[in-house]
């Protein structure tokens, strides 16, 4: 319970700040009730299912989803209360003790997502995959999205990774799959998600 609420106070007051740096007062007003819908929707999530353990690990693992690794969780909470509003439900065995918020459903049939400490559409066949990114992000907290942006967008303009892509065991024939087989299975923090686990659609 104390979790939740720290939690939510958090993006309450990360919301409010952002807000009174960009557009003084009003900004300040906005920025806290910006925070306050996701953030209320994250805490509540974090304390109806017990995500962080009690201990060394629970207690590290929230300060950083807290500080350091703030704007991914921030973006998690959004990407959490979207699915929530789309009715989807929180796998709460999957969330206890994690150290992150598991939706049951998720964006699209094949795939997994997972933003900040919210993983959708996970199963067990792929979780350390997913949880791959959700350490990439505390790893590199502020810089995790925006590099990842960047390779995106790098390897969609200038698809060096050609040179190296299994062009025989999947040929990129058609637009789709030059992002399906092609940019998506190469950007670097997937390449990665795959090397611990799990193979790159074909």
């Amino acid at each position: 319970m104390v979790a939740g609420i720290v939690s939510a106070v958090v993006h309450v007051v990360a919301g409010a700040t952002l807000g009174a740096l960009v557009a003084g007062p009003v900004g300040l007003s906005a920025g806290a009730v910006a925070g306050l819908i996701p953030g209320a929707v994250f805490g509540g999530a974090v304390a109806a299912t017990g995500v962080y353990p009690r201990g060394p690990r629970g207690v590290a693992l929230f300060l950083v989803d807290h500080t350091w690794s703030l704007p991914n969780t921030a973006l998690g909470a959004v990407y959490l209360a979207l699915h929530l509003a789309a009715g989807h439900t929180l796998d709460a065995p999957g969330c206890r003790h994690a150290c992150r918020v598991s939706v049951v459903q998720g964006v699209w049939p094949r795939y997994a997502t997972t933003l900040g400490t919210v993983c959708a559409g996970s199963n067990p066949r792929i979780q350390r995959h997913e949880d791959t990114h959700i350490l990439q992000a505390r790893l590199l907290g502020p810089l995790y999205l925006p590099l990842v942006a960047a390779n995106y967008v790098l390897f969609t303009v200038l698809p060096v990774w050609w040179l190296w892509h299994d062009h025989a065991g999947a040929p990129i024939d058609r637009v789709r799959r030059y992002f399906e087989v092609g940019v998506y299975p190469h950007v670097w923090h997937e390449a990665h998600a795959y090397r611990v686990q799990g193979r790159p659609p074909r």
